[in-house]
């Protein structure tokens, strides 16, 4: 499916303003796009992140940020499965719901890319990929310039309707796992209607990890939409 190109904003929040001059004030090479992932457990946000670490670390300076409950699981995935060097990928234990450490209290994790970008010059981009969470789920400002939400069709051909701001906010929608569909009894056809519905003009995109189906256009409008390109 092809993207639909995000409008510009006409309006910023006060936090939004916020978090703009406190970058535009930040030392010259500490500045890099925060990239967020977020999603329910199970849903392919990890792979998601391997992939992009895999197709990107050549052309792009990068490291990664995890969050999980109490283990370090994902961020060890990723470096078992050589996403990049360790030193570049951090795992942080939010010990409590994983939306607090990305919405409420999102210190663990800026502490986390500081640490980043102190020990790497001129890093271009990081993803904080977030812990396995519910719909309600979203990145503060201060955390993430770019979110993509990752949900999967084997959770059934009704969540796109269900709605949650990680549907109907974020900056892209990933529909992962399509080659469950016919084992689920999911519509692709209706759960396109329905992220169309719930996101208006917001893109949307189905994929496969597992075979990198959707991977190329999700780099593009990263690139795109990151000001990367």
């Amino acid at each position: 499916m092809s993207l639909t190109p995000l409008k510009p904003k006409n309006s910023q929040s006060i936090s939004d303003l916020q978090t703009d001059n406190d970058r535009q004030n930040q030392p010259s090479g500490l500045s890099c796009l925060r990239l967020g992932i977020g999603g329910p457990v199970g849903s392919g946000k990890t792979a998601l992140t391997l992939r992009l670490c895999q197709n990107m670390r050549d052309t792009v300076n990068m490291a990664v940020v995890t969050n999980d409950i109490y283990t370090k699981e994902d961020s060890e995935f990723l470096t078992r499965n050589d996403a990049m060097p360790a030193e570049r990928i951090r795992g942080v234990e939010t010990g409590g719901c994983p939306h607090t450490a990305i919405r409420e209290d999102a210190s663990i994790n800026l502490t986390a890319i500081a640490e980043l970008q102190a020990t790497f010059e001129d890093l271009e981009m990081i993803i904080i990929e977030s812990g396995g969470d519910n719909l309600a789920a979203t990145f503060s400002p201060e955390l993430s310039d770019l979110t993509l939400y990752v949900i999967d069709v084997s959770a059934g051909d009704k969540i796109p309707r269900k709605g949650g701001p990680g549907i109907t906010k974020s900056d892209l929608l990933i529909i992962n796992k399509t080659d469950l569909a016919p084992m689920v009894g999911a519509s692709l056809e209706v759960m396109a209607r329905d992220a169309k519905k719930m996101r208006g003009d917001k893109p949307f995109i189905f994929s496969n990890m597992k075979t990198g189906d959707g991977l190329n256009e999700i780099i593009a409008f990263i690139k795109e939409q990151g000001m990367l390109a």
